[in-house]
């Protein structure tokens, strides 16, 4: 057992400091509140700082991280594709049959079957897309981002420096 550990017994209660009782023993005069001034007069509120903006209110309130580098993809689905009959998929026949918004970047995940050999151009693709698609005799074929190293910034003046 160490000083640390110890506590006391259970159900036990110290009786709180009688302070400012005059001036002898412990506490008397000022109280332990220093000398006059602010806090020598019990005025201050919990967390008040003088006057200075106080911590609570300078620290960011429910603001996360947007990542400049995310690139944002329109996912088209194997079963969609399927069912528009077409033979070659490129962002602009998915466009003509609405499938994706103007100017999107486009992504082929795997959800569904296709049973004919297609042609597919996008920007990218899953793993599981990619095989359904080698095995139904199609073939894909990347197009590059309409980027060199990043997005283009979104947002203030101050993103993206």
């Amino acid at each position: 057992m160490k000083v640390h550990d110890l506590k006391p017994a259970p159900g036990s209660k110290t009786r709180g400091k009688r302070v400012a009782r005059g001036i002898g023993g412990k506490g008397g005069k000022t109280a332990g509140r220093g000398s006059k001034g602010q806090r020598a007069r019990n005025t201050v509120r919990v967390g008040f700082e003088g006057g200075q903006m106080p911590l609570h209110m300078r620290i960011p309130k429910l603001r996360g991280f947007k990542n400049p580098f995310r690139v944002e993809y329109q996912a088209v689905n194997l079963d969609a594709i399927e069912e528009s009959g077409l033979n070659e998929v490129t962002p602009e026949t998915l466009l003509s049959c609405g499938l994706v918004r103007k100017n999107a970047l486009v992504k082929i995940l795997g959800r569904g079957e296709i049973n004919r050999a297609v042609t597919i151009k996008a920007h990218a693709w899953s793993n599981s897309a990619e095989e359904a698609v080698l095995a139904a005799g199609g073939s894909l074929e990347k197009l590059p981002l309409p980027f060199a190293v990043r997005p283009p910034s979104s947002g203030n003046a101050h993103m993206n420096r």
